[in-house]
């Protein structure tokens, strides 16, 4: 007789998963317990999560906050559910509903110091990391990025997506859906800036860029490096800092 496939893929309940929880903030305690879960090794990618019935035993709590954590992993795009069979960890990521880390740095309230020297800190490193990793396609991308906003530039209609375009070029040719998450939402925090910029300072955003571009294309890492100094020195004058 055949297994279950859900059966099969589903880990015996362990300790992450016996015990009683405490009444305060019981799905959060249930999150806590699967994460533990997963850093142990108990859970993996793929595997099913103990079916709501299960939970509700072995932990001593109701339907409801199991129903509630789940909904919560749901919107971070930690797991995705299965009708008929069950609760799935995701082999990767899924785009999330609700990004905490993007509300975190939004809650900064705008442009912070502490934001730039983020950005300062990430961009090179990302764009490194872009540079080994990059395909001829993703090459093409970023070409086509610097060339649209040139051109987008000369026709005055030149707006914070074309500058958006070539870091997203970049970030999607580092290949880490792990960098990509995190470089999305510094772009989106630095947006509205991105925008200022543009409108006052297009010719030097693309001279810039191609600046970046020049020394990635070429391998050269301190160039890189380099570039992404005077960039954000140029862009740096255009901020608010919000202290």
């Amino acid at each position: 007789m055949s297994l279950n496939p859900r059966l099969a893929t589903r880990p015996l309940l362990s300790d992450s998963f016996s015990g009683s929880i405490e009444r305060s903030s019981v799905a959060m305690q249930i999150l806590e317990r699967i994460k533990t879960a997963l850093i142990r090794g108990e859970l993996k990618p793929g595997d099913y999560l103990p079916s709501e019935s299960e939970l509700t035993h072995s932990l001593g709590i109701g339907k409801s906050s199991v129903r509630e954590a789940i909904k919560m992993l749901q919107a971070v795009g930690v797991v995705e559910v299965h009708r008929g069979q069950g609760t799935v960890i995701r082999r990767e990521p899924g785009e999330p509903l609700v990004d905490p880390m993007a509300f975190g740095m939004i809650l900064a309230r705008g442009m912070t110091r502490d934001v730039m020297e983020f950005r300062l800190m990430f961009e090179p490193a990302y764009t490194l990391q872009a540079m080994h990793n990059a395909t001829p396609e993703d090459h093409v991308r970023i070409r086509q990025a610097i060339e649209a906003m040139e051109a987008a530039i000369t026709n005055g209609e030149q707006t914070a997506h074309h500058d958006v375009a070539f870091h997203r070029a970049i970030l999607a040719a580092t290949h880490n859906p792990m960098t990509i998450r995190v470089g999305e939402t510094l772009i989106q925090l630095i947006e509205a800036a991105l925008e200022t910029s543009m409108q006052t300072l297009p010719e030097v955003a693309l001279k810039d860029h191609k600046a970046i571009y020049a020394a990635f294309q070429g391998g050269d890492a301190a160039g890189v490096q380099a570039a992404i100094e005077v960039s954000s020195e140029s862009w740096e004058t255009n901020l608010t800092y919000v202290d």
